[in-house]
């Protein structure tokens, strides 16, 4: 049964930038540094063959199993007993000196056992043409090279082997995961902070597995441990908050809504249950566990400062946001049309409260104002509007603005020189010299000398373009006047 979270849905006006990154990096070491592995395997098999090896460890191999079985009790070596045994009887050279290379707890124990298994004529040999191929060949494979192995740990693998995997079913599964959880944790998070608890998540996930298994030759590969600390901090995000959930059982697939943290418990039970119970399956089930933990317990314990999540993760998505726009909108003007202008008023401001980005909510809170010339309210919207115009470039609405204020609301309470000095700013760049003209007259009355002398030099530089002397002249005489 496989249960993933499946609250949000993709904004592809703003990526996943970090979780598309990552994606791409496992799948470019994938392709182009793992991609020699298969080479360097093959020229192993061919070498060990070669050197007729697979006479002299098959049968150490079968005692190996058998010792495994008798005293351990592990039975997950009968089943790869009764599959060596068949290869043998099939005459598969090849997959059996596949099995005996790539086995890396026998070769623990041959190095271990060799004076006991072989004579000193035999051991010689096994010690002169193995370790070649361990030096020139195996060992450099990409899982022994950057692969998390915990008999031999070293720090720096506790990232690198994040980026490793394992065949083309292991990493498209894992990418499919990092997706599906990681635009949502990064979208919490923010890119950098979200990177960091990737890869930190990852590193205790590895240290978990590492505990488990100290003893262990067999490299430890693969995203999925990240996954399961991205899988925990999304849980631990949303808290007690009930979430949709995608469950997958055989052919059969669904929806459900619960808490979010209660699936911790689930994932964790299943991971613990299946490394007690499950045998040797090759998956790494501590390594799940403990991302799961780290994962969670980051949040739990750095929710509140580091990892504390964005405000804006909680509002809703923009389909919903317009849809609540719509309705609320829709509201505002039945009032309107009902002339309840002052509930319509209030209707607006807590919509732009919300909205601050929809300049028509600005424009319906200028003409209610505009009922009122004879108020400050008036003048106060449209010096707002004027300077919104501006920021979006709309330099004609401004000055269209600007005059309806001169003839309704300016003999009650006048505009700021500032608010002239734009338009005048405004209409010659446009060529609109008259209402640049008229704007320096209504400017200069109230203005700072600075700013009445730098508009004159502009006014005299623009007439002076257009060969209109007279009016250069005049300007010239404002910002010199005679002694």
């Amino acid at each position: 049964m496989l249960i993933i979270p499946a609250e949000n849905t993709v904004n592809w006006r703003r990526p996943p930038w970090v979780t598309l990154g990552l994606m791409m990096a496992c799948l470019l070491v994938f392709l182009f540094y793992q991609g020699g592995d298969e080479r360097k395997l093959d020229a192993a098999l061919e070498q060990y063959l070669e050197s007729d090896l697979l006479a002299l460890e098959a049968p150490a191999y079968e005692e190996y199993l058998q010792r495994e079985i008798r005293f351990e009790g592990n039975q997950q070596r009968v089943l790869e007993l009764q599959e060596f045994q068949q290869l043998q009887e099939n005459e598969d050279v090849l997959w059996q000196a596949a099995t005996l290379l790539l086995d890396r707890e026998f070769f623990q124990y041959l190095q271990q056992n060799r004076d006991l298994i072989w004579a000193p004529a035999e051991r010689t040999w096994w010690l002169e043409h193995r370790s070649v191929i361990e030096d020139q060949w195996i060992s450099r494979m990409s899982a022994y090279q950057l692969g998390l192995v915990p008999a031999e740990f070293s720090l720096y693998t506790l990232i690198t082997y994040q980026f490793l995997h394992g065949g083309w079913g292991h990493i498209l599964g894992n990418l499919l995961f990092l997706f599906l959880l990681g635009f949502t944790v990064e979208k919490a998070l923010g890119p950098g902070r979200f990177l960091v608890a990737y890869l930190l998540c990852g590193a205790l996930s590895g240290m978990v597995f590492t505990v488990f298994s100290s003893d262990s030759q067999v490299p430890l590969v693969g995203a999925s441990g990240s996954i399961s600390g991205l899988m925990g901090m999304y849980v631990a995000i949303y808290g007690l908050q009930r979430i949709r959930f995608f469950y997958f059982l055989g052919i059969y697939f669904n929806y459900f809504r619960a808490p979010a943290i209660a699936m911790l418990p689930v994932w964790l039970g299943k991971e613990i249950y299946d490394y007690w119970f499950a045998g040797a399956t090759g998956i790494a089930y501590m390594a799940h566990a403990g991302g799961l933990v780290a994962g969670a317990g980051l949040v739990g314990l750095l929710g509140q400062s580091w990892l504390q999540v964005k405000d804006e993760f909680f509002e809703p998505e923009q389909e919903a946001q317009d849809e609540q726009f719509t309705r609320a909108y829709a509201q505002a003007m039945a009032s309107l049309g009902r002339m309840e202008f002052e509930q319509a008023r209030r209707q607006f401001e807590a919509l732009r409260e919300r909205y601050p980005d929809r300049p028509i909510l600005l424009e319906h809170l200028y003409h209610l104002a505009k009922l009122r010339p004879d108020l400050e309210a008036y003048r106060l919207r449209a010096e707002e509007l004027m300077a919104d115009a501006i920021t979006r470039h709309q330099p004609e609405q401004m000055v269209a603005v600007w005059q309806e204020y001169l003839s309704k609301g300016e003999a009650f309470h006048p505009l700021a020189p500032e608010a002239h000095n734009r338009v005048l700013f405004a209409s010659l760049k446009r060529h609109d010299f008259k209402a640049a003209e008229k704007a320096f007259e209504r400017m200069r009355t109230r203005a700072q000398p600075d700013m009445v002398n730098e508009a004159c030099r502009l006014l005299v530089a623009e007439f002076e373009k257009l060969q209109m002397e007279p009016k250069a002249r005049h300007y010239r005489q404002l910002l010199n006047p005679p002694a």
